[in-house]
């Protein structure tokens, strides 16, 4: 069991990563039907005990699609022809989320345009509209 620091406060434990080697997709020629370089890792958002409720619904938010119906986080990675590298890029992908996921977003205040603008908003509207009435046809 060893620890991955994600950041000063949160780390995983290794045993909550399920690494699986599969064959990688698309075209080849020899020698590539026979070797599982594609990684695929499960993470189990729901269940880690090391993840703050807060940061377990922001990352659900963020992996969309790659988090299934039962909360695990699924990501694959055959970017090279090396179990070993596709092993650290899903890795580090994972990090990345989560440290996204631990940035609380700012809230929203809400403003209103001031009376300067509103005008010169106003302004360049009719302004703008006499040009193209402008542009019509020419009336005697």
């Amino acid at each position: 069991m060893v620890a991955i620091p994600v950041t000063r406060s949160i780390s995983i434990d290794s045993d909550e990563l399920q690494e699986s080697a599969t064959r990688s997709g698309g075209a080849g020629g020899q020698h590539v039907n026979t070797t599982d370089s594609a990684v695929i890792l499960r993470f189990d958002v729901g269940n880690s005990p090391n993840l703050p409720l807060a940061v377990k619904n922001r990352l659900a938010i963020l992996a969309g699609s790659r988090l299934t119906r039962d909360g695990v986080l699924v990501l694959r990675s055959e970017g090279t022809r090396s179990q070993l590298l596709n092993r650290q890029e899903v890795r580090e992908r994972l990090i990345a989320l989560i440290q996204e996921a631990t940035i609380v977003p700012k809230k929203r205040r809400p403003t209103k345009p001031t009376r300067a603008s509103q005008t010169r908003r106003v302004e360049g509207k009719v302004k703008r509209s006499t040009v193209k009435n402008l542009r019509g046809k020419v009336r005697d």
